[in-house]
């Protein structure tokens, strides 16, 4: 199929990993209705994000509730006769609940990359693996999304920090909060926005963590540097990775796009609508990649 042919398929998957004996193992599943080995995916819900999508499948397809880490290159092909699409993310294994088989998959495997590459049946898993096997070794995520919908400055009487959020925002920070939990964090924390801290109130409430309020990630205030703010901000979320535990942080628009530039070591748009982030990860204190929401 050609890269402009209007999609009319929408899947999402993963290459899942764990730990091995020489490295790491992935999983391949076994489908015997096309009696094939692939990667564990599957078809969107109506209006479900594709994020959600891949570890709803894998856990589905694999029975692994796996945590999504980077980005993987998107597959085109075509499936009886219609432009199908899968995006594809690189997912640690975080449990694994004991696979029954059924008919829709009747056997998984973990094997090594090299191993994994000659048992797929497809060219384009080869790719997925093999771009999976190119990537630096991930040791933390953080989630960074931008406060969600909150008006008008302008039709604000009071002070801005002290600005709510609508009732758009209050529905996107609960659309959110299911991606939040995707990461599994340890750590919410958001900048003293009042707005900021209400985006993440909904995942607080689903993941019963508190919400810690810190300045150190807020926009530039009167007199402070936004090159400044943007490099602190930056070191701030490089800390949060070498911590260790993956966390999910609340900024701000204005300060959002200079971090990233930042950790990217590029200019590019990073603008970040309102409710909506990026997944970042950390090879220790480095950014391995930053992938839009």
């Amino acid at each position: 199929m050609t890269q402009d042919e209007p999609v009319r398929i929408r899947a999402a998957g993963g290459v899942v990993w764990r730990p091995g004996a020489a490295g790491v193992d992935i999983c391949l599943v076994h489908r015997p209705r096309y009696g094939d080995w692939s990667l564990p995916k599957g078809k969107l819900d109506a209006g479900e994000h594709p994020l959600r999508a891949a570890v709803r499948e894998v856990a589905e397809e694999a029975d692994v509730r796996a945590v999504p880490q980077l980005r993987l290159p998107t597959v085109r092909y075509r499936s009886e006769g219609r432009a199908k699409a899968v995006d594809y993310w690189s997912m640690r294994a975080a449990a694994d609940g004991g696979f029954q088989p059924d008919t829709e998959v009747d056997d998984v495997r973990w094997l090594p990359v090299d191993d994994a590459i000659r048992l797929v049946s497809y060219p384009h898993d080869t790719e997925v693996i093999a771009a999976f096997a190119a990537l630096p070794p991930v040791t933390n995520t953080v989630l960074l999304v931008r406060h969600a919908h909150a008006g008008r400055r302008g039709t604000w009487t009071g002070p801005d920090h002290g600005r709510p959020l609508d009732a758009e925002g209050w529905a996107q920070a609960q659309a959110l909060a299911g991606l939040v939990a995707l990461v599994r964090p340890v750590r919410l924390l958001s900048v003293s926005a009042r707005r900021c801290v209400q985006t993440l109130d909904p995942a607080a409430a689903l993941l019963d963590l508190p919400i810690e309020v810190s300045g150190d990630l807020d926009e530039p205030g009167p007199g402070q540097s936004p090159d400044e703010c943007a490099l602190a901000g930056a070191a701030r979320l490089t800390a949060l990775a070498v911590a260790g535990d993956p966390v999910a942080v609340c900024s701000q628009g204005k300060v959002i796009p200079g971090m990233l530039e930042r950790l990217t070591g590029r200019a590019d748009d990073f603008t970040t609508p309102k409710g909506g982030g990026w997944l970042l990860a950390f090879t220790g204190d480095r950014l391995a990649g930053a992938d839009r929401l």
